[in-house]
């Protein structure tokens, strides 16, 4: 089954969530950039937690027949990059999110409503 890259963004956005993931931001970034049509942001408070949120990630996505195919920063860093060619799902520390502050740095893109996709806290 073939996700679109909204759909793929969504379901990497509530594999985050299902993780705790915390402050998860979807940036429509397609008219913008060829890099992708979505990146997806979030905070961890650990390693441990990026080492999960990362898992959680690809298992959704295998779910759905697609496969990451390039990931960066790998397990143990402060920050991960996962690219899923259409959407890029950026995890950090809080520390890490401060410093690189992708959502000034894309400060045009449009926010993805998450109101009725995420579970509130």
């Amino acid at each position: 089954m073939d996700l679109t890259s909204y759909e793929m963004a969504i379901q990497l956005a509530k594999a985050l969530d299902s993780k705790k993931g915390q402050d998860i931001k979807v940036l429509k970034t397609e008219e913008l950039t060829t890099l992708a049509d979505y990146f997806v942001l979030c905070t961890a408070t650990s390693n441990t937690q990026i080492k999960a949120m990362s898992d959680a990630c690809e298992e959704a996505m295998e779910k759905q027949g697609e496969q990451a195919h390039h990931i960066e920063g790998h397990r143990g860093g402060t920050w991960l990059l996962m690219d899923f060619s259409c959407v890029v799902v950026h995890v950090f520390t809080d520390e890490a999110r401060k410093f690189y502050d992708l959502e000034r740095l894309w400060s045009d893109a449009q926010e993805v409503d998450l109101a009725q996709v995420l579970k509130p806290d």
